[in-house]
Protein backbone atom coordinates (compact mmCIF):
# COMPACT_ATOMS: atom_id res chain seq x y z
CA UNK A 1 0.00 0.00 0.00
CA UNK A 2 1.36 3.44 -0.94
CA UNK A 3 0.93 6.44 1.33
CA UNK A 4 2.33 9.32 -0.64
CA UNK A 5 5.88 8.27 -1.57
CA UNK A 6 6.03 5.65 1.20
CA UNK A 7 5.11 2.03 0.51
CA UNK A 8 4.15 -0.23 3.42
CA UNK A 9 5.14 -3.87 3.81
CA UNK A 10 1.50 -4.90 4.09
CA UNK A 11 -1.84 -3.25 4.73
CA UNK A 12 -2.39 -4.20 8.39
CA UNK A 13 -1.54 -1.42 10.81
CA UNK A 14 -1.44 -0.83 14.57
CA UNK A 15 -3.73 2.01 15.64
CA UNK A 16 -2.34 4.75 17.88
CA UNK A 17 -3.59 4.20 21.44
CA UNK A 18 -2.73 6.41 24.40
CA UNK A 19 -1.06 4.42 27.16
CA UNK A 20 -0.76 1.33 24.97
CA UNK A 21 1.30 1.80 21.82
CA UNK A 22 4.59 2.69 23.47
CA UNK A 23 7.94 1.67 22.03
CA UNK A 24 7.90 -1.74 23.71
CA UNK A 25 4.54 -2.75 22.27
CA UNK A 26 5.36 -1.32 18.85
CA UNK A 27 8.49 -3.48 18.68
CA UNK A 28 6.52 -6.62 19.49
CA UNK A 29 3.82 -5.82 16.92
CA UNK A 30 6.40 -5.22 14.20
CA UNK A 31 7.94 -8.61 14.95
CA UNK A 32 4.58 -10.29 14.40
CA UNK A 33 4.03 -8.68 11.03
CA UNK A 34 2.42 -5.30 11.61
CA UNK A 35 2.94 -3.28 8.42
CA UNK A 36 3.04 0.11 10.13
CA UNK A 37 3.06 0.95 13.84
CA UNK A 38 1.80 4.25 15.21
CA UNK A 39 3.04 6.12 18.26
CA UNK A 40 0.76 7.09 21.08
CA UNK A 41 -0.98 10.43 20.53
CA UNK A 42 1.61 13.16 21.04
CA UNK A 43 0.57 16.66 22.00
CA UNK A 44 1.88 19.38 19.70
CA UNK A 45 1.36 21.88 22.54
CA UNK A 46 3.43 19.76 24.93
CA UNK A 47 6.19 19.60 22.35
CA UNK A 48 6.01 23.38 21.93
CA UNK A 49 6.55 23.89 25.67
CA UNK A 50 9.38 21.35 25.88
CA UNK A 51 7.61 18.80 28.07
CA UNK A 52 10.21 16.15 28.96
CA UNK A 53 7.78 13.22 29.07
CA UNK A 54 6.57 14.12 25.60
CA UNK A 55 10.12 14.39 24.31
CA UNK A 56 10.76 10.82 25.48
CA UNK A 57 7.77 9.65 23.44
CA UNK A 58 9.68 10.71 20.32
CA UNK A 59 12.32 8.04 20.86
CA UNK A 60 12.19 5.12 18.41
CA UNK A 61 14.35 2.02 18.13
CA UNK A 62 15.58 0.55 14.82
CA UNK A 63 13.25 -2.45 15.08
CA UNK A 64 10.16 -0.21 15.08
CA UNK A 65 10.77 0.98 11.52
CA UNK A 66 8.71 1.80 9.59
CA UNK A 67 6.65 3.83 12.03
CA UNK A 68 4.16 6.69 12.05
CA UNK A 69 3.98 9.48 14.62
CA UNK A 70 0.54 10.77 15.52
CA UNK A 71 0.15 14.37 16.65
CA UNK A 72 -2.84 16.16 18.09
CA UNK A 73 -3.53 19.84 18.51
CA UNK A 74 -5.73 22.65 17.25
CA UNK A 75 -3.34 25.49 16.40
CA UNK A 76 -1.93 25.35 12.84
CA UNK A 77 1.35 27.13 13.71
CA UNK A 78 2.04 24.83 16.65
CA UNK A 79 1.16 21.76 14.58
CA UNK A 80 3.58 22.97 11.89
CA UNK A 81 6.34 23.35 14.46
CA UNK A 82 5.67 19.84 15.79
CA UNK A 83 5.69 18.36 12.28
CA UNK A 84 9.11 19.87 11.62
CA UNK A 85 10.44 18.36 14.85
CA UNK A 86 8.93 14.93 14.17
CA UNK A 87 10.56 14.88 10.75
CA UNK A 88 13.91 14.38 12.49
CA UNK A 89 12.74 11.08 14.05
CA UNK A 90 12.74 9.34 10.69
CA UNK A 91 8.98 8.77 10.74
CA UNK A 92 7.68 7.33 7.47
CA UNK A 93 4.28 8.94 8.07
CA UNK A 94 3.06 11.82 10.23
CA UNK A 95 -0.58 11.47 11.26
CA UNK A 96 -2.82 14.14 12.73
CA UNK A 97 -5.55 12.98 15.08
CA UNK A 98 -8.96 14.44 14.33
CA UNK A 99 -10.97 11.62 15.84
CA UNK A 100 -10.10 11.18 19.52
CA UNK A 101 -13.33 11.32 21.57
CA UNK A 102 -11.78 11.92 25.03
CA UNK A 103 -13.40 14.91 26.79
CA UNK A 104 -10.07 16.47 27.82
CA UNK A 105 -9.01 16.43 24.16
CA UNK A 106 -12.32 17.54 22.68
CA UNK A 107 -12.80 20.34 25.23
CA UNK A 108 -9.58 21.90 23.93
CA UNK A 109 -10.92 21.91 20.39
CA UNK A 110 -8.69 18.98 19.46
CA UNK A 111 -9.34 15.43 18.28
CA UNK A 112 -12.86 14.82 17.01
CA UNK A 113 -13.86 18.41 17.85
CA UNK A 114 -12.11 19.31 14.58
CA UNK A 115 -14.76 17.37 12.67
CA UNK A 116 -17.12 20.21 13.62
CA UNK A 117 -14.75 22.86 12.28
CA UNK A 118 -13.65 21.94 8.76
CA UNK A 119 -12.14 25.38 8.18
CA UNK A 120 -9.71 25.01 11.08
CA UNK A 121 -9.07 21.36 10.21
CA UNK A 122 -8.22 22.33 6.64
CA UNK A 123 -5.76 25.00 7.80
CA UNK A 124 -4.02 22.45 10.03
CA UNK A 125 -3.71 19.92 7.21
CA UNK A 126 -2.50 22.50 4.69
CA UNK A 127 0.25 23.86 6.92
CA UNK A 128 1.34 20.36 7.97
CA UNK A 129 1.61 19.24 4.35
CA UNK A 130 3.53 22.38 3.45
CA UNK A 131 6.29 21.88 6.04
CA UNK A 132 6.56 18.08 6.07
CA UNK A 133 8.93 15.86 4.13
CA UNK A 134 6.91 12.79 5.18
CA UNK A 135 3.35 12.09 3.99
CA UNK A 136 0.66 13.67 6.18
CA UNK A 137 -2.32 11.48 7.02
CA UNK A 138 -5.48 12.10 9.03
CA UNK A 139 -7.44 9.93 11.45
CA UNK A 140 -11.11 10.81 11.86
CA UNK A 141 -14.44 9.32 12.87
CA UNK A 142 -17.78 8.79 11.19
CA UNK A 143 -18.81 12.19 12.51
CA UNK A 144 -19.63 14.04 15.70
CA UNK A 145 -22.97 12.33 16.39
CA UNK A 146 -25.81 10.63 14.50
CA UNK A 147 -27.13 14.00 13.31
CA UNK A 148 -23.71 15.15 12.10
CA UNK A 149 -22.20 12.35 10.04
CA UNK A 150 -19.67 14.07 7.78
CA UNK A 151 -16.83 11.61 7.19
CA UNK A 152 -17.26 11.84 3.42
CA UNK A 153 -17.12 15.63 3.39
CA UNK A 154 -14.21 15.52 5.83
CA UNK A 155 -12.20 13.06 3.72
CA UNK A 156 -12.79 15.11 0.57
CA UNK A 157 -11.52 18.20 2.39
CA UNK A 158 -8.44 16.31 3.64
CA UNK A 159 -7.68 15.14 0.11
CA UNK A 160 -8.00 18.65 -1.30
CA UNK A 161 -5.64 19.94 1.40
CA UNK A 162 -2.95 17.43 0.47
CA UNK A 163 -3.44 14.57 2.94
CA UNK A 164 -1.90 11.36 1.61
CA UNK A 165 -4.42 9.04 3.31
CA UNK A 166 -7.30 9.07 5.78
CA UNK A 167 -8.10 6.50 8.46
CA UNK A 168 -11.80 6.32 9.29
CA UNK A 169 -13.14 4.88 12.54
CA UNK A 170 -16.72 3.78 11.93
CA UNK A 171 -18.19 5.35 15.06
CA UNK A 172 -19.27 8.88 15.91
CA UNK A 173 -17.66 10.81 18.72
CA UNK A 174 -20.84 10.37 20.77
CA UNK A 175 -20.47 6.59 20.58
CA UNK A 176 -16.92 6.57 21.94
CA UNK A 177 -16.24 2.82 21.65
CA UNK A 178 -19.75 1.54 22.29
CA UNK A 179 -22.12 -0.08 19.84
CA UNK A 180 -21.05 -1.50 16.52
CA UNK A 181 -18.67 0.22 14.11
CA UNK A 182 -20.34 1.28 10.87
CA UNK A 183 -18.32 -0.27 8.07
CA UNK A 184 -20.73 1.13 5.46
CA UNK A 185 -19.49 4.68 6.08
CA UNK A 186 -15.92 3.52 5.47
CA UNK A 187 -17.03 2.04 2.14
CA UNK A 188 -18.79 5.29 1.21
CA UNK A 189 -15.71 7.34 2.05
CA UNK A 190 -13.54 5.01 -0.04
CA UNK A 191 -15.85 5.53 -3.02
CA UNK A 192 -15.74 9.30 -2.62
CA UNK A 193 -11.99 10.02 -2.72
CA UNK A 194 -8.90 8.95 -4.62
CA UNK A 195 -6.39 8.81 -1.76
CA UNK A 196 -5.99 5.59 0.27
CA UNK A 197 -8.56 4.94 2.99
CA UNK A 198 -7.72 2.90 6.08
CA UNK A 199 -10.63 1.21 7.83
CA UNK A 200 -10.78 1.10 11.62
CA UNK A 201 -13.27 -0.34 14.09
CA UNK A 202 -14.21 -3.76 15.50
CA UNK A 203 -11.26 -5.79 14.25
CA UNK A 204 -10.72 -8.46 16.87
CA UNK A 205 -9.68 -11.39 14.67
CA UNK A 206 -7.97 -12.12 11.38
CA UNK A 207 -11.40 -12.86 9.94
CA UNK A 208 -12.58 -9.39 10.98
CA UNK A 209 -9.64 -7.74 9.21
CA UNK A 210 -10.33 -9.58 5.96
CA UNK A 211 -14.08 -8.98 6.25
CA UNK A 212 -13.68 -5.24 6.79
CA UNK A 213 -11.52 -4.85 3.73
CA UNK A 214 -13.81 -7.01 1.63
CA UNK A 215 -16.87 -5.04 2.75
CA UNK A 216 -15.41 -1.57 2.33
CA UNK A 217 -12.73 -2.11 -0.36
CA UNK A 218 -10.50 0.08 1.82
CA UNK A 219 -6.78 0.09 1.14
CA UNK A 220 -5.66 -0.87 4.63
CA UNK A 221 -7.00 -1.91 8.00
CA UNK A 222 -6.04 -0.44 11.36
CA UNK A 223 -6.29 -2.60 14.47
CA UNK A 224 -6.77 -0.93 17.84
CA UNK A 225 -8.27 -2.65 20.88
CA UNK A 226 -8.11 -6.03 19.14
CA UNK A 227 -4.31 -5.89 19.34
CA UNK A 228 -4.22 -5.25 23.09
CA UNK A 229 -2.50 -8.29 24.56
CA UNK A 230 -2.68 -9.88 21.12
CA UNK A 231 0.16 -8.74 18.83
CA UNK A 232 -0.16 -12.22 17.31
CA UNK A 233 -3.23 -10.94 15.45
CA UNK A 234 -1.01 -9.27 12.86
CA UNK A 235 0.63 -12.56 11.92
CA UNK A 236 -2.75 -14.30 11.81
CA UNK A 237 -4.28 -11.60 9.60
CA UNK A 238 -1.33 -11.78 7.21
CA UNK A 239 -1.69 -15.56 7.02
CA UNK A 240 -5.37 -15.30 6.22
CA UNK A 241 -4.73 -12.67 3.54
CA UNK A 242 -1.81 -14.53 1.95
CA UNK A 243 -2.66 -18.23 2.21
CA UNK A 244 -6.37 -18.22 3.02
CA UNK A 245 -6.17 -19.72 6.51
CA UNK A 246 -4.76 -19.03 9.96
CA UNK A 247 -2.04 -21.47 10.94
CA UNK A 248 -0.50 -19.74 13.95
CA UNK A 249 -2.11 -19.78 17.38
CA UNK A 250 0.11 -18.81 20.32
CA UNK A 251 0.45 -21.14 23.26
CA UNK A 252 0.18 -19.83 26.81
CA UNK A 253 3.94 -20.26 27.09
CA UNK A 254 4.50 -18.03 24.08
CA UNK A 255 2.07 -15.41 25.36
CA UNK A 256 3.90 -15.22 28.68
CA UNK A 257 7.31 -15.16 27.01
CA UNK A 258 6.30 -12.28 24.73
CA UNK A 259 4.64 -10.38 27.58
CA UNK A 260 7.77 -10.66 29.72
CA UNK A 261 9.94 -9.51 26.84
CA UNK A 262 7.63 -6.53 26.36
CA UNK A 263 7.98 -5.68 30.05
CA UNK A 264 11.77 -5.90 29.77
CA UNK A 265 11.65 -3.36 26.94
CA UNK A 266 9.42 -1.16 29.10
CA UNK A 267 11.86 -1.37 32.02
CA UNK A 268 14.74 -0.28 29.80
CA UNK A 269 12.66 2.65 28.58
CA UNK A 270 10.80 3.77 31.72
CA UNK A 271 12.37 2.14 34.75
CA UNK A 272 11.17 -0.89 36.69
CA UNK A 273 8.52 0.74 38.91
CA UNK A 274 6.61 2.45 36.10
CA UNK A 275 7.01 -0.54 33.80
CA UNK A 276 5.65 -3.06 36.30
CA UNK A 277 2.67 -0.82 37.09
CA UNK A 278 1.87 -0.37 33.41
CA UNK A 279 2.39 -4.09 32.77
CA UNK A 280 -0.65 -4.95 34.89
CA UNK A 281 -3.16 -3.99 32.21
CA UNK A 282 -1.08 -5.68 29.50
CA UNK A 283 -0.97 -8.88 31.55
CA UNK A 284 -4.76 -8.84 31.89
CA UNK A 285 -5.09 -8.54 28.11
CA UNK A 286 -2.54 -11.25 27.32
CA UNK A 287 -4.10 -13.71 29.78
CA UNK A 288 -7.73 -13.13 28.84
CA UNK A 289 -9.49 -16.43 28.37
CA UNK A 290 -6.69 -18.52 29.82
CA UNK A 291 -7.23 -20.94 32.71
CA UNK A 292 -6.79 -19.33 36.15
CA UNK A 293 -6.36 -15.93 34.51
CA UNK A 294 -8.57 -14.16 37.07
CA UNK A 295 -6.40 -15.36 39.97
CA UNK A 296 -3.26 -14.47 38.07
CA UNK A 297 -4.52 -10.97 37.33
CA UNK A 298 -5.17 -10.39 41.00
CA UNK A 299 -1.64 -11.48 41.88
CA UNK A 300 -0.12 -9.45 39.04
CA UNK A 301 -1.87 -6.33 40.33
CA UNK A 302 0.00 -6.77 43.62
CA UNK A 303 3.42 -7.28 42.02
CA UNK A 304 5.97 -4.55 42.72
CA UNK A 305 8.97 -5.89 40.83
CA UNK A 306 9.82 -7.67 37.62
CA UNK A 307 10.98 -10.68 39.66
CA UNK A 308 7.55 -10.98 41.31
CA UNK A 309 5.75 -10.47 38.01
CA UNK A 310 7.79 -13.14 36.26
CA UNK A 311 7.29 -15.60 39.11
CA UNK A 312 3.52 -15.17 39.01
CA UNK A 313 3.28 -15.52 35.25
CA UNK A 314 5.59 -18.52 34.93
CA UNK A 315 3.65 -20.30 37.71
CA UNK A 316 0.74 -20.55 35.25
CA UNK A 317 2.80 -22.97 33.16
CA UNK A 318 3.11 -25.64 35.85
Amino acid sequence: MKIGSFETENNIFLAPMAGVTDSAFRRICRRYGCGLVYSEMISANAMHYGDKKTQKMLHFTPDEYPFAVQLFGSEPDIIAEAVKTVSFTGASVIDINMGCPAPKIVNNGEGSALMKDLIKASKIIEVAVRVSDAPITIKCRKGWDAEHVNAIEFAKMAQECGAAAVAVHGRTRDQYYSGKADWDIIREVKRSVNIPIIGNGDIFSAQDAVALQAHTQCDGVMIGRGAQGNPFLFRQANELYNIGEVLFYPTLEEKISVLLEQVEYMIAEKGEHIAVCEARKHAAWYLKGEKNSALARGAVNMANSYFELKKILTSLLY
